[in-house]
């Protein structure tokens, strides 16, 4: 998988640069990189275009607060910050991407996009190979874990330390499978990391090019390997990984960490970790967008009289006032009490519904008591359609 370079090292400015400098390192390497001055320099055209991405990302205040959170995923066409898939923006199709994820110890040696080498041109998803060129090491495949947090946790965001099992680099021989460091040309494809087959039909012969199964398109094979890998150049391990969950995510949210999923077959870069988020079950509290419900239950008298009522939150408690006569089904809002937005500034509310609690079972006295409360107008619905239409006319014209 290729790696993208920062915006912050495109432009040279440090993570906390304020817009003026922003706006300075932009015009500076904007003028010395410009295609009217470079004509015809590829690489000056191709330097231009990430610096302009970067300045266009950065210079927007909600796109670098995703950045600085997400990094490139963040400023995708379907972010982790709204709530898809933060791989969508990549190359290739979106279901690939799914079908791809391996399991925790991941067995696909292209992560998400796949082989390194999908077309005939070898030029593959994970982003690296043309015709001629070879890279050294096949990539890590990506890795998925789920996150369960609750809804304190949501409500403010926070830091977690996971413990992941995944394929870490060899360190006796430092990933690169050998004993002593010595290769040998592939005998499969002699060193040229592709194997074509040919193939005849009635259209006419196709050439299917794709990657040597023997060296995995490295061109070259472990001479002596390496006895604690056996020359793969990874092992087995447990990595100890810190994640950053902003407030307000959901159920669904992908947080990617670049870099920290399983490693590169000698010296392959290492795939991603995606932390998906799944929201625990809570004991009070129902969550509807940022906002959280809470059913609070309510005897009648206190419906009836009204009342204060304590009622729980995210953060401790609060005191609700009951107004006289309030029905069931009323909702109170206790503003700011609910989960923060995400990427924004402020927080949803606590909204607390009322529900007229009915006892199943009374005391005989009580039971009298209700008796009479029964016999009272003032307890009863007020009950519509007394009169017809034509009553009701009698009344007002007489």
């Amino acid at each position: 998988m290729a790696q993208k370079q920062d915006y912050y090292d495109i432009l040279g400015v440090g993570r906390t640069a304020s817009t003026d400098d922003l706006k300075k390192a932009y015009r500076k390497l904007a003028m010395q990189h410009h295609p009217d001055k470079n004509a015809g320099n590829k690489a000056a055209e191709e330097k231009f275009k990430d610096i302009s991405e970067a300045y266009e990302v950065l210079s927007d205040d909600n796109k670098r607060r995703r950045y600085d959170q997400f990094g490139h995923a963040g400023v995708g066409t379907s972010a982790a910050s709204e709530g898809g898939n933060p791989y969508a923006g990549r190359s290739g199709d979106v279901n690939d991407i799914f079908s791809a994820f391996s399991d925790l110890f991941g067995t696909g040696a292209g992560g998400f996009g796949g082989s390194p080498f999908d077309d005939a041109t070898g030029t593959g998803a994970s982003g690296g190979r043309t015709r001629g060129t070879r890279r050294r090491g096949m990539p890590g495949s990506d890795m998925k874990i789920k996150l369960k947090l609750t809804l304190e946790e949501i409500a403010v965001g926070v830091e977690k330390t996971l413990k992941v099992k995944k394929i870490k680099t060899c360190e006796t021989c430092s990933g690169s499978g050998s004993k002593n460091g010595e290769y040998e040309t592939c005998k499969t494809c002699s060193g040229s990391g592709e194997v074509r087959q040919v193939s005849k039909t009635m259209f006419g012969q196709f050439v299917n090019i794709s990657a040597c199964p023997t060296c995995g398109g490295d061109g070259r094979v472990v001479k002596n390997k390496c006895e604690t890998c056996n020359g793969d150049g990874r092992v087995a391990g447990e990595a100890t990984i810190k994640v950053n969950i902003p407030a307000g995510v959901s159920e669904g949210n992908y947080i990617p960490l670049k870099g920290q999923g399983n490693a590169g077959q000698r010296g392959g870069p290492a795939g991603d970790l995606l932390v998906v988020i799944e929201e625990a079950a809570h004991k009070y509290f129902t969550r509807h967008g940022d906002d959280i419900i809470y059913d609070l239950q309510l005897s009648f008298p206190d419906a009836v009289l009204g009342t204060k009522s304590e009622v729980p939150t995210l953060g401790g408690s609060a005191l609700v006032e009951i107004i006289p006569g309030t029905p069931s089904g009323k909702i109170i809002r206790l503003q700011g009490k609910g989960l923060g937005h995400l990427n924004s500034y402020g927080k949803g509310d606590l909204l607390v519904r009322m529900n007229l609690y009915v006892p199943a079972r009374v005391s005989g006295h009580d039971r009298e008591m209700l008796r009479e409360l029964q016999k009272s107008e003032n307890m009863s619905p007020r009950k519509t359609g007394d009169k017809n239409f034509f009553e009701k006319a009698k009344d007002i014209f007489g």
